[in-house]
């Protein structure tokens, strides 16, 4: 893949370790606002919760607001505990608050990051929230190696939308030839990205799929031999 000038990474379970980064981040909270549930229980229901959700929103179904408020009451609902509105709010506020103070990157990404800068343009395109996806970003202390940092909120629309795609190909004014783009997602970023016909390559850390739409990695250090 000699003719890539740019690569786009997707950020969350991408570069930044979200689950780790997530887990921390309520285990403060339910400790702090004294919520007695039993830690382990809630963050088993919680995740595919917040998977579900996130599908939702993706898919133009659900708002921001329904998105931060439905998945709290529903993982609360399934451990049956009484959460009243107050608190699920509180929660909801302070998760938004205290999620970029917790920031794990994944095996490798800082040595890749390093390794690609220099030799293409980096950026960013991510399905988060706008302001919460910044701050990840600086925290993390990656922000100075991307160019562009593109969040749907901006455009307006979600990956898979080819809109955000050529909203960021257009940005960095380059060709869908000559760019890259590196995700864990097969609907948002693989398909997302195919359509507008970007190259890609797919993260797929627990190994969950099989396909031949594009090369598939386990780990960050494999990226770059398809460079």
């Amino acid at each position: 893949m000699q003719h890539i000038t740019d690569i786009f990474f997707d950020l969350d379970h991408t570069l930044w370790d979200f689950e780790k980064n997530s887990a921390l981040t309520f285990k403060k909270i339910l400790s702090e606002n004294d919520v007695p549930v039993e830690f382990e229980r809630f963050l088993a229901v919680y995740v595919p919760v917040n998977l579900e959700y996130w599908r939702l929103y993706r898919e133009e179904k659900i708002s921001k607001k329904e998105l931060r408020y439905q998945r709290l009451a529903k993982t609360f609902k399934a451990i049956e505990f009484e959460a009243s509105d107050e608190l699920i709010n509180l929660l909801s506020a302070q998760y938004i608050q205290y999620l970029s103070s917790f920031n794990h990157l994944f095996d490798y990404t800082e040595t890749l990051l390093k390794n690609l800068h220099g030799k293409y343009k980096l950026h960013i395109i991510t399905n988060g929230f706008r302001e919460v996806q910044r701050k990840k970003i600086k925290a993390s202390g990656i922000s100075e190696y991307f160019e562009h940092i593109i969040d749907s909120e901006s455009v307006d629309v979600k990956k898979p939308n080819p809109k955000i795609f050529n909203h960021a190909l257009k940005l960095a004014n380059v060709a869908p030839e000559n760019a890259m783009m590196i995700g864990d997602s097969f609907e948002a970023d693989i398909l997302g990205a195919l359509e507008v016909k970007m190259n890609v390559i797919q993260v797929d850390f627990d190994k969950k799929y099989k396909h031949l739409l594009c090369p598939i990695v386990h780990h960050l250090n494999e990226i770059e031999r398809f460079l």
